[in-house]
């Protein structure tokens, strides 16, 4: 059988469960490296173990992907929706005599596909970010002169990642890590800016990244604690809730993780205040 770059494509030692987009092929070795098509993952594979799923298997695999993503976002609005009754009840005043300033976000990320599709979901979301792709090795050399330039209150270090099996079974060195080691290096490199986790709310990872290093380096929230796969909008959800939850509360972690697509196997992290802020009045022009 033979494959082109850019084929969609699922592993058979893997019973076809995530699909991929061929992006290299080594003609010389026989092998080929993959990227999900809506998890945060680059994966190296034989040839062999590739096959084309059928016409229908992709329909629904991304029809499954879609729906996981709106209900997240119906999930976001019913929570807003609440949110704004419970203001109106403690104030007395209607909603719409109060302007909204939810935290900025700066959103790093090492694949320009996996970036234009976040910023269609900030964009349904009504968030103020600025996206920015950068190449997972060159953001520790890029963050601060990007954070100087946009002050942010949330930063997003994300791409691909990978944990690569070893004899040892290694699971705490970053040299098993495809590019943990960048993520980290960019977080401390943000942590030299902004030292504050209150001040620069910091989510890096991506698929299998080394959570515990991402923690220890600065980051409020980072993946993947058990060390598997993300969905590609999973850092959108969970800093959407941070960019909403009032400056005076601190960000409830189990409600934070719950409106990501992963769950608690892929994403965690530390409490963290919210980056909201509430205004009055709103004004007419």
């Amino acid at each position: 059988m033979s494959f082109k770059v850019g084929d969609t494509v699922g592993r058979k030692s893997y019973g076809m469960d995530i699909l991929f987009k061929i992006m290299e092929i080594n003609e010389k070795t026989q092998t080929a490296v993959l990227k999900g098509l809506d998890m945060r993952l680059i994966a190296d594979a034989k040839l062999d173990d590739l096959a084309y799923p059928d016409a229908k298997a992709i329909q629904s695999y991304r029809r499954r992907s879609e729906e996981a993503q709106k209900e997240c976002i119906r999930k976001i609005y019913r929570r807003r929706s609440l949110e704004r009754e419970q203001l109106r009840n403690l104030s007395g005043r209607s909603p719409e005599e109060f302007f909204e300033l939810p935290g900025k976000i700066l959103h790093l990320d090492g694949d320009p596909e996996y970036l234009e599709e976040c910023l269609k979901a900030y964009q349904s979301l009504q968030l103020d970010v600025v996206g920015e792709f950068v190449v997972e090795k060159e953001q520790p050399e890029k963050v601060w002169h990007l954070l100087h330039q946009h002050r942010p209150d949330i930063l997003i270090l994300t791409g691909h990642d990978a944990y690569i099996k070893n004899e040892e079974n290694d699971f705490q060195s970053l040299k098993y890590y495809r590019n943990s080691r960048y993520f980290v290096e960019a977080v401390k490199k943000a942590r030299q800016y902004e030292p504050g986790k209150d001040d620069l709310v910091i989510f890096a990872g991506a698929c299998q990244s080394h959570y515990e290093e991402l923690l220890n380096a600065g980051a409020n929230f980072a993946s993947s604690p058990q060390r598997v796969m993300i969905h590609a909008l999973d850092p959108v959800f969970l800093m959407e809730k941070v960019a909403f939850t009032s400056i005076n509360e601190t960000v409830n972690i189990f409600e934070v993780i719950k409106h990501t697509i992963t769950g608690l196997d892929g994403v965690g992290g530390l409490e963290t205040r919210g980056k909201f802020r509430l205004g009055l009045p709103k004004s007419p022009y």
